[in-house]
């Protein structure tokens, strides 16, 4: 498995500016979040590392490793390309980097849309992804108050935040992401 200093290399090289700056902001957060719900902080560090490793990547690019990778992509992603660079980091931190621990590929392939019963881990990098440091946006501060409080009602309040952006701007909802919503606000009342 390649060390931090080869993934940081590799982003750096692969990445565009903008989303390196990103990305380091990510793995902040993530290990912050880490920290405070007893999660190993390295494993998570290299998830929020590769989270975006594909996200510059010509789509073409991600379709042709998915297919050489038999990977099945649903008919949402077809529609939301921009969904395709979490499955296809996956493949790139497992055949490139040769990181094997399946919650770190399963963190980075979901990242963005989350799914039902989310380890700790992988809300941690969908939740980063969305209120790291460099990110502003109206409310901001109130997610990253509530999530640093209560992780599972940071990721819910993210997941529903998206649901409502992707509502409003009339574009395709992924399954996951309502699976995900789902899954929390059922454990939530359950508890």
């Amino acid at each position: 498995m390649w060390g931090r200093n080869q993934i940081l290399e590799y982003i750096k090289e692969n990445l565009k500016e903008s989303r390196y700056i990103h990305t380091l902001g990510v793995a902040q957060s993530a290990i912050e979040l880490a920290k405070i719900n007893n999660v190993n902080q390295d494993r998570v560090e290299v998830a929020a590392l590769i989270h975006d490793c594909a996200k510059n990547m010509p789509v073409d690019e991600m379709y042709r490793i998915l297919e050489e990778n038999n990977y099945e992509i649903d008919e949402v992603m077809k529609a939301s390309p921009q969904l395709l660079h979490g499955k296809v980091g996956a493949i790139i931190g497992n055949t490139i980097m040769g990181i094997e621990d399946e919650e770190i590929l399963s963190a980075v392939e979901f990242h963005t849309t989350g799914k039902k019963d989310m380890t700790t881990i992988e809300k941690i990098i969908y939740i980063a992804d969305y209120i790291e440091p460099n990110r502003n946006y109206p409310g901001i501060e109130f997610l990253r108050k509530t999530t640093f409080e209560d992780l599972n009602e940071g990721v819910l309040q993210g997941l529903s935040n998206t649901i409502t952006y992707v509502v409003k701007n009339g574009l395709l909802i992924h399954p996951l992401s309502v699976e995900a919503r789902n899954y929390l606000i059922q454990e939530k009342n359950n508890s």
